[in-house]
């Protein structure tokens, strides 16, 4: 008999330029409010790690 229940996962988009975006079932381990989207620094530069404050906005496109 088949599984007729849908599992569901994260869904990790990269941005150009810009955060990774997660968005689906996802756990960040400390970070336990974190729902169902969260944007994650890729830029290095921002004082919120591990999520994105929008510091690639200021840096030159990689």
């Amino acid at each position: 008999m088949e599984n007729s229940k849908e599992e569901k996962g994260a869904i990790v988009e990269l941005i150009k330029n810009g955060p990774a975006r997660i968005t689906g079932d996802f756990t960040i381990v400390g970070y336990e409010s974190v729902k169902t989207e969260a944007y994650l620094c890729r830029c290095g530069g921002t004082k919120n790690a591990p999520f994105c404050d929008g510091s690639h906005l200021s840096q030159p496109a990689k």
